[in-house]
């Protein structure tokens, strides 16, 4: 295998030629094929496009049927997808469901709302400036993850909400090009604890084989008065039982930030960085909003956590009981915690159970 395969994304490496060959997938090319863009004659810009004709913009997006599911790529390998771009009314961002297959599975590799995948899991815009995923004005969600697939690679969107989607603009880029037989393939995964119980939320559990674990997104409620992030996140790896070989210091230290992200005196300082971010603070407005809302990503891009055989991930909802005489005492949280953990690893991997239903996704 040639150190520069068509997967190399690093500025030293893009001045080299390589055998590999760019496709990408929109309603513009749903296949991808050469030299298939722009041919539509029918689409939901026909009738702006109506005075110009094929090849002005005839299909720039899609629909989703209210319960349905639409293919958005379909592809054969070897090959890995290097960008993707979607937008779509953000009161439907919880409502898609996202799903990534490799290779033919049965079951999927990624299995996220479309929200969450692109740390917007609040219904709201929120920009983000990552190194993975960026989300910029107003409601552009990207994501350059590296995925390879060797065979073949499906990705779908189901619409769970009751109406249509009238339309959802999307465009996958990928490259064709040899997998080194040592590359592991792109999972993601969404839990929610509405409330958490015992003051526990599980973000991954169930992990079998080997990989290694490459970010956090969490979706944080806060339900109650006073500061919410003393609780750690524990990694426990391989043969790990009750006690984590990786064990955190706060919430607010493992997503980067210190001392409640207090920043000026009384605010919520937010921050979007390559690697880390308390990108959004939904605030309470004294009227509907009761409770304040908090979206946090963290990428193991530069410290990969690495795994042989087995991962389990929590985290603590943790705040402070009242003070009387100095004395200082934590408190358990019934928080509302959704996450989505993104890994690499060999197939076969184990089925994640049930889809998020409709009840366990709503923003409310």
């Amino acid at each position: 295998m040639p150190a520069f395969d068509g997967l190399s994304t690093d500025l030293g490496n893009l001045s080299r030629l390589s055998a590999a060959r760019t496709r990408s997938i929109s309603a513009e090319n749903p296949t991808g094929a050469p030299g298939n863009g722009a041919r539509a004659t029918e689409g939901l810009g026909a009738g702006a496009a109506a005075d110009l004709g094929a090849g002005w913009k005839v299909a720039p997006a899609i629909g989703l049927p209210a319960h349905g599911t639409v293919t958005l790529a379909d592809v054969a390998g070897p090959g890995a997808i290097q960008h993707i771009w979607l937008t779509v009314a953000p009161r439907y961002w919880r409502m898609l469901l996202f799903r990534f297959y490799w290779d033919g599975e049965e079951h999927p590799s990624i299995e996220v709302p479309l929200g969450d995948f692109f740390c917007s899991g609040w219904n709201e815009f929120s920009q983000v400036s990552s190194q993975p995923i960026a989300v910029n004005p107003a409601g552009g969600l990207n994501s350059y993850w590296q995925m390879p697939f060797r065979r073949a690679a499906r990705i779908t969107v189901e619409n769970l909400s009751g109406e249509e989607v009238g339309s959802l603009y999307y465009q996958i880029t990928y490259t064709l090009t040899d997998v080194p037989e040592d590359a592991a393939y792109l999972h993601a995964t969404w839990r929610r604890s509405n409330p958490v119980a015992d003051g526990v939320h599980t973000l991954l559990d169930g992990v079998r084989g080997q990989g290694h674990y490459v970010g956090t997104y969490l979706a944080w409620g806060s339900n109650t008065n006073g500061w919410w992030g003393e609780g750690e996140i524990k990694f426990h790896l391989d043969d790990d039982t009750d006690h984590p070989t990786i064990c955190g210091t706060g919430t607010e230290d493992y997503f980067g930030g210190a001392w409640g992200f207090e920043h000026p005196q009384g605010t919520y300082g937010r921050y979007s960085t390559p690697y880390l971010g308390l990108h959004q603070v939904l605030k309470p407005d004294g009227f509907y909003r009761s409770q304040q809302r908090f979206g946090m990503y963290r990428w193991h891009i530069p410290d990969p956590i690495r795994f042989q055989s087995r991962l389990r991930v929590t985290i603590q909802a943790l705040g402070w009981r009242n003070v009387y005489a100095g004395r200082m005492r934590y408190l358990k949280l019934q928080d509302d915690v959704a996450s989505t953990s993104w890994w690499y690893q060999a197939e076969p991997h184990v089925a994640f159970g049930a889809s998020p239903t409709v009840a366990e996704l709503e923003v409310v």
